[in-house]
């Protein structure tokens, strides 16, 4: 059914997920999940519109005009964002968006640059 593991204190098999922790229902305990690791601890690879690799730390610009989901506002093409971490899913990129602040954007809309 899942292949959570069980629980260190009273060995349950009967643990649950809860965002990045693990949770015992019998006693309760709580950890950190290790269970999204792949096995060969390879780091995400996330590649921008034209191809080349992104990194935490990268610079990047916006190839297009995105609306911002929940507000009105539009995030026009050239918009600089400095990329904070690369996670696993559909929009990959925790990033800093200037005049905007912090938001998840796809790899796929933006480019990389130089500064």
């Amino acid at each position: 059914m899942h292949n959570l593991p069980p629980c260190p204190e009273c060995q349950s098999s009967f643990t649950y997920e809860d965002r990045d922790l693990l949770v015992c229902p019998e006693c309760g305990h709580e950890w950190i999940a290790d269970t999204r690791s792949t096995g060969d601890d390879e780091p995400i690879s996330v590649r921008d519109a034209n191809g080349n690799p992104l990194h935490e730390g990268d610079s990047a610009t916006l190839i297009k005009d995105l609306k911002v989901k929940g507000s009105s506002s539009v995030l026009k093409i050239g918009t600089r964002i400095k990329i904070n971490r690369i996670v696993d899913g559909d929009h990959n990129i925790d990033c800093r968006v200037d005049k905007a602040g912090e938001m998840m954007l796809k790899s796929e809309f933006v480019k990389k640059s130089n500064g």
